[in-house]
C-alpha cells in the first residue's frame, strides 16, 4: 500500500476496518482521540487539585501529609538515595517533565515558530513583557517584606491549562492564534528556567556541577558522534540529575539540559526511507503466495523486520522521546504534582488569606501583570516594525491570549515551593493566589477570546519549514 491513502477510498475503508477490526481495536480507537485531546489534560489536572484541597482540608489531612513525607530509598548496590514522596515528585518526576519542556524549547526553536527571527520577534517580546511587568507588580506590594522571594511566582504560564481552554472554543480559533501562544509560553518557559537556575539556588557545590558539566559533554558527544538509540541518554541523563541534585542547582534544570542534547536528525532521510520501503514492500509483494503465517516464514518475517527497523531509523529521536512521554506527563506527572502540591489548609481566616500581600501579589501579577506586559511589550513591537500581529489575529484576541497567559499554574506551583520552602504561610498564600487567580484567567480569557473570534470555522496554513533533515 505503497502511496496517499487520501486518494484511494478503499484504502481509507481498508485502513479503518483494520483499526477496528479486533475486539481490543474497538475499544480503544474511540479511546485514542479522547486521551489525545490535550484539553482532558486540564480536566484531569482540575479534577486532581479539587482533591488536594479536599484532601488538605478533610478529616485525612494528617495521612495526606504523612503520605508525602514517607521517605523513598532509591538504592543501586550499595548506593541509597533518600528523598521523601514529596520531594521524589518535585525533584525527580518534574525533572522529565522539564526534560520535554526542554525537547518542545528545542523543537519550536529548529523547526517552529521561534525558528525564524520574524515570526519569533513578537512572541519572545510578549513573554519579556509577561515576566517583567508581573514580576513588578509583585514587587510592587511585597518589597522590604519578608515575602519578597516570591517575585519569580507570576511570571510563569501553563503551556497545558492555557492551550486545553483555548481548545474549548472549537475550531473558530485561527491556528496562528495557538501557535502564538505556544511559542509565547514555551518561551515563557525558557524565562522561568533561567529565574530558577539563577534565582532560586541557595548554594552550589562545585565539584558537584563539575561532574554534571562532564555528564553534560558525554551527552552531547553521544549526539555528535550520531548515537541515535535512547538508552545511553537515559543513562548519561540519570547521572546528569543526580550530579545536579547534589550540587544545589535545582535538579530540574538537568532535564532541559539533557533535552537539549538530544538529537533533532533521523539516521534515515525520507527519500532513503522510500527508496529501501518500497523495495522491501516489493519483496514481500512476491511473497504473497507462499506460507501467510509470517512466524513460519522466516524470510517474509525478515523483511517486515527490516520495515519496522527503517520507519524507526526515519523518526527523529527528539520527536520519538516526545511521543513516549507525552502521555506520562499529561496523565500522570502533572495530575500527580497538583496532588502533591494544591492542597492548601484553610485552617484560619480565608479573608485574611486573601488580603495577604502575597495573595496579591500573585493574583495581580497573573492578571494584571500579564495583560498590561503582553499587550504592551506587543504594541511597541508591532509598532516600532519589529514584528506583525499573528495572521487572523486581532488586537483584541490578542489581549484575550494574555488573559489565558495569566493561567500560571504548574509552574508557578514549582516556583512557590522554592521560594517559599520553610516558610509554609507564605507558601499557602501564594498557591492561594496562584488558584484562584489562574481560575480568573481561565474564566476571562475564554470570555474575551471569545468575542473577537470569526463567526465560521477558520480554514488556515503556517509556512513552517520542516526539513526534514534537523
Amino acid at each position: 500500500m505503497v502511496g496517499h491513502m487520501d486518494d484511494n477510498p478503499q484504502d481509507q475503508d481498508y485502513y479503518l476496518m483494520w483499526k477496528t477490526s479486533r475486539p481490543i481495536r474497538r475499544l480503544i480507537y474511540p479511546l485514542e482521540g479522547l486521551i489525545s485531546d490535550a484539553a482532558w489534560g486540564g480536566v484531569l489536572l482540575m479534577i486532581c487539585t479539587v482533591i488536594a484541597l479536599y484532601l488538605a482540608n478533610s478529616p485525612w489531612a494528617h495521612d495526606y501529609h504523612e503520605i508525602l513525607n514517607a521517605p523513598l530509598d532509591i538504592g543501586l548496590g550499595n548506593s541509597h538515595l533518600v528523598l521523601d514522596v514529596h520531594h521524589f515528585i518535585n525533584d525527580a518526576l518534574m525533572a522529565i517533565f522539564f526534560f520535554v519542556v526542554g525537547l518542545e524549547i528545542k523543537r519550536e526553536l529548529l523547526v517552529g515558530e521561534l525558528s525564524k527571527v520574524r515570526e519569533a520577534t513578537l512572541p519572545a517580546v510578549a513573554a519579556l513583557g509577561g515576566m517583567i511587568v508581573p514580576a513588578i507588580f509583585f514587587l510592587a506590594l511585597n518589597w522590604g517584606g519578608e515575602g519578597k522571594h516570591g517575585w519569580g511566582i507570576p511570571m510563569a504560564t501553563d503551556i497545558a491549562f492555557s492551550l486545553g481552554i483555548l481548545s474549548l472554543l472549537g475550531k473558530r480559533v485561527p491556528l496562528s492564534a495557538k501557535v502564538f501562544l505556544t511559542a509565547f509560553a514555551i518561551v515563557d518557559d525558557i524565562g522561568a528556567s533561567m529565574v530558577i537556575a539563577f534565582f532560586y539556588t541557595e548554594s552550589i557545590s562545585w565539584p558537584m556541577l563539575g561532574l554534571a558539566g562532564i555528564f553534560f559533554g558525554l551527552l552531547a558527544l553521544c549526539n555528535y558522534t550520531g548515537v541515535r538509540r535512547s538508552a545511553p541518554y537515559i543513562f548519561l541523563s540519570i547521572f546528569l540529575w543526580f550530579c545536579f541534585l547534589k550540587s544545589g542547582v535545582h535538579p530540574t534544570i538537568a532535564g532541559i539540559l539533557a533535552a537539549l542534547t538530544i538529537p533533532a536528525r533521523p539516521r534515515l532521510q525520507s527519500d532513503e526511507f522510500l527508496i529501501s520501503t518500497r523495495m522491501l514492500l516489493n519483496r514481500i509483494e512476491e511473497k504473497r503466495e507462499e506460507e501467510e503465517n509470517v512466524l513460519k516464514n522466516k524470510e517474509k518475517h525478515s523483511l517486515i523486520t527490516d520495515v519496522e527497523l527503517a520507519s524507526r531509523l526515519t523518526q527523529t529521536p527528539i520527536k520519538r522521546f516526545e511521543n513516549a512521554l507525552h502521555h506520562w506527563i499529561t496523565f500522570f506527572i502533572m495530575p500527580v504534582f497538583a496532588l502533591a502540591n494544591a492542597g492548601i489548609a484553610f485552617d484560619g481566616d480565608i479573608a485574611s488569606k486573601l488580603t495577604h500581600n502575597v495573595t496579591i501579589g500573585v493574583m495581580l501579577g497573573l492578571l494584571l501583570g500579564k495583560q498590561v506586559g503582553v499587550t504592551l511589550f506587543c504594541w511597541i513591537a508591532v509598532k516600532l516594525g519589529w514584528a506583525q500581529l499573528p495572521r487572523s489575529v486581532s488586537w483584541g484576541m490578542l489581549y484575550g491570549l494574555t488573559w489565558l497567559g495569566g493561567i500560571g499554574f504548574t509552574m508557578s506551583l514549582f516556583i512557590t515551593n522554592l521560594a517559599y520552602g520553610r516558610e509554609a504561610e507564605f507558601r499557602d498564600d501564594a498557591k492561594l493566589g496562584i488558584l484562584v487567580a489562574s481560575a480568573i484567567a481561565g474564566i476571562g480569557g475564554c470570555i474575551v477570546v471569545s468575542l473577537f473570534l470569526p463567526k465560521n470555522e477558520v480554514e488556515e496554513s503556517l509556512d513552517l519549514d520542516t526539513d526534514s533533515d534537523l
